[in-house]
């Protein structure tokens, strides 16, 4: 027998035992579930076999056309404006206080990188010493530049 005909034949056999019977099951409450076992449940038939069947679940129903994420429950407590006012003037100055904060240590980090290239003639800077050395300065710099956009952003979107 030839040895590439075994894994063929294996592979039909296989096959075959993987087929299963698929029923579209509704119980009493008219939820729909699909199964392999007859026996889940009242109201099962049987799917065509020609069908696809996807195991992806549904998504969840909508309420009044919102989303889930968009409902607040009617017992959800309420803040007062004036109380809504205070704590986002609050957390306005706090954010204020970070961009000052992060503004100065930006400044001291762009000195400390100026500091660091002037060490390096130009030939020195392509030493990997001293590009790592620049590229951790750099990096100090950017982490700084970043953290200021992100709180010009969040303080932009402040009501």
């Amino acid at each position: 027998m030839d040895k590439r005909i075994f894994p063929v034949l294996l592979i039909l056999l296989t096959a075959s035992l993987a087929q299963a019977q698929v029923f579209k099951c509704t119980d009493a409450n008219g939820a729909i579930t699909y199964t392999n076992d007859r026996s889940a449940g009242r109201g099962c038939k049987q799917l065509s076999e020609d069908l696809p069947v996807s195991s992806v679940p549904a998504p969840p129903k909508r309420t009044n056309g919102a989303t889930p994420s968009q409902s607040t429950p009617s017992n959800f407590p309420r803040v007062a404006p004036e109380d809504q006012r205070s704590r986002d003037d609050t957390r306005r100055q706090v954010l204020e206080k970070e961009l000052a904060t992060e503004e100065t240590a930006l400044a001291d980090a762009q000195k400390a990188l100026s500091e660091q290239e002037a060490q390096f003639t130009l030939a020195q800077r392509k030493l990997p010493v001293a590009q790592a050395r620049i590229q951790e300065r750099q990096d100090k710099v950017d982490t700084h530049v970043r953290n200021i956009e992100a709180l010009k952003k969040e303080i932009a979107n402040l009501k």
